[in-house]
């Protein structure tokens, strides 16, 4: 799988791609993508990420002054006040600067928090201490079965060790705030669920319960179906019942409001002609930039620094989708 380091392997903007860059969702929240790399093949990947994907061919890592940058310019836009910077996708662990990019986006004007997604894999003490130095607020550690087999197989990885992943959960909850964040696939982890709410109850951490969704082009473990929003919330009402604790969280929770929006520069539907400067995070797509954004296409054939014409399919939060015409 090819590497691409943006912008001195490709000149490319950071907004518009899901893979790499930021993401603006109308709140005071920006997330952060460094890299789209992943160490671990997790079974339910939605994005199919990780050393055994089937369907990516590029990884990208984004330069951290680059990054910086985009991210200083667009926290000016959402108004410098009450500003938080998410950093995930991939495993950001596997980031090179991950220690200074989030300095200097804890150094932003209004940025109050800065935090990070991660499966620990790559974490140590050490580690923890100088993200906790550099100004990370809160880790959201995503454990999905404390049974050390099971975890294993979740993961997709044989070096995944979940009795280590505990001594980090508590070791960085005595540092920073903390935030478990298990998938429950009904069907496979079942039965762990409620022993990581005990886990987390013990050592102080909060839940984050996420539903798990089969994607389009997403890993699907053999046999597990989705369940509906209405059975998962109830579910949830049982277990917060069972033990005693807040489960059901929303964005206000953690602070999270609604914040003007970037403007999107492409409607769908809209003709536009870009200039093909990367290959694509999947086959038979390349990445054609105009307007300071980039945009996705799919099915193309063009080489880098051909113009080609495309309509627009989707532009959802500055996220743009297309096909050739």
């Amino acid at each position: 799988m090819r590497q691409i380091i943006i912008p001195r392997d490709a000149d490319l903007p950071l907004m518009g791609c899901i893979a790499f860059g930021i993401i603006d969702r109308s709140t005071n929240l920006l997330q952060i993508r460094p890299t789209s790399i992943c160490c671990l093949n997790c079974i339910f990947c939605s994005v199919d990420l990780g050393p055994k994907s089937r369907t990516r061919e590029t990884e990208y890592i984004v330069d951290c002054d680059y990054l910086l940058e985009w991210a200083k310019e667009i926290a000016r836009f959402k108004g410098n006040y009450k500003l938080q910077m998410h950093i995930d996708f991939g495993e950001p662990t596997t980031y090179p600067k991950l220690i200074y990019l989030v300095q200097g986006l804890k150094e932003i004007k209004g940025v109050e928090i800065v935090s990070m997604e991660t499966k620990a894999l790559l974490l140590n003490e050490g580690k923890i201490d100088e993200l906790a130095e550099a100004g990370l607020s809160r880790i959201n550690l995503s454990v999905d079965s404390l049974d050390p087999e099971l975890a294993r197989k979740i993961t997709g990885t044989q070096s995944y060790d979940v009795i280590r992943i505990k001594e980090l959960a508590e070791y960085i909850a005595k540092r920073m705030d903390l935030l478990i964040t298990p998938v429950w696939v009904p069907g496979l982890n079942d039965e762990e669920i409620p022993k990581i709410i005990e886990f987390a109850k013990e050592i102080g951490s909060k839940l984050g319960i996420q539903k798990y969704e089969a994607h389009k082009y997403g890993r699907k473990p053999r046999g597990i179906r989705p369940i509906t929003w209405w059975k998962f919330y109830r579910k949830l009402e049982e277990w917060e019942e069972e033990h005693s604790t807040k489960l059901k969280i929303k964005p206000q929770d953690f602070g999270i409001h609604k914040r003007k929006m970037v403007p999107t520069v492409f409607e769908k539907g809209e003709r536009v002609r870009l200039e093909i400067r990367a290959p694509g995070w999947m086959r038979n797509e390349m990445i054609g930039v105009a307007k300071d954004r980039c945009v996705t296409v799919f099915n193309c054939k063009a080489d880098i620094g051909d113009e080609v014409r495309v309509r627009i399919l989707e532009n959802k939060h500055n996220l743009y989708v297309a096909e050739n015409v």
